[in-house]
């Protein structure tokens, strides 16, 4: 185990690792465990009772949080015809047809966040998928990045919507905003953000949904909260 620094270590003091602490609390102590120089970025961790093997309990959506995240994300997307300047005069900053494919398939050019793409598009955008697939940034109807509705696409993506998915361990991780945000804004984006994970259950997962939730500053350690309250 490699040695935790002195702020850590001065965090990891405040938290009580046997406890499970209300959604305030938690994020209160996550505000006070932030000690790095820059803005850190609160995180949150949800395990989840699915078995993402199998194709009927994957979760995976996206929800606009009412503070965004502290973070513009770069958009790019994938169109041709009157899209392009619809897309360009919702604000993406990156637009595009087969050139773009090709300069990511050519040059490995990555330097966006968020990839929308409109569904006449996605023949084209496959051949992109083994590239954009590991990264995930494969444009996916579920999170609303295929659409012909691309200007609606970017401007939720640029007000604050972020997609959430679960991992090969079955755990969701998204950020909920910036430690600058402080307690109140931070709940509001927490709040919703676990109701659309909480309505994304799957009809095929059985037992225990919500199996723990966890917040952490970016630097800090994590925080364990009571999930049977959110889950009521």
């Amino acid at each position: 185990m490699p040695k935790r620094g002195k702020n850590y270590q001065d965090s990891a003091k405040l938290i009580d690792k046997t406890k499970y602490y209300d959604v305030n609390e938690a994020i209160d102590l996550a505000l006070q465990t932030s000690k790095a120089k820059f803005d850190e970025t609160i995180e949150l961790s949800v395990r989840l009772g699915v078995d993402s093997r199998h194709a009927d309990q994957q979760v995976r959506g996206a929800v606009v949080l009412p503070h965004g995240t502290g973070k513009t994300k770069r958009v790019l997307v994938i169109a041709k015809g009157d899209k392009v300047a619809e897309a360009e005069a919702a604000g993406a900053d990156f637009v595009g047809g087969d050139e773009m494919v090709a300069r990511i398939q050519q040059e490995g050019w990555m330097d966006f966040d968020v990839v929308v793409a409109t569904p006449d598009m996605m023949g084209v955008v496959g051949r992109i998928g083994r590239i954009l697939g590991p990264k995930g940034l494969m444009p996916n109807p579920k999170s609303g990045t295929v659409t012909f509705d691309v200007a609606g696409a970017v401007k939720e993506i640029k007000a604050g919507k972020v997609e959430y998915r679960v991992d090969k361990q079955n755990i969701v991780h998204v950020p909920i905003g910036k430690a600058s945000f402080g307690a109140e804004k931070l709940q509001e984006n927490f709040n919703t953000l676990m109701s659309a994970i909480i309505k994304a259950k799957p009809a095929a997962a059985k037992g225990k949904y919500l199996r723990s939730v966890v917040i952490s500053s970016t630097m800090g350690p994590g925080i364990k909260i009571n999930a049977a309250k959110i889950a009521e």
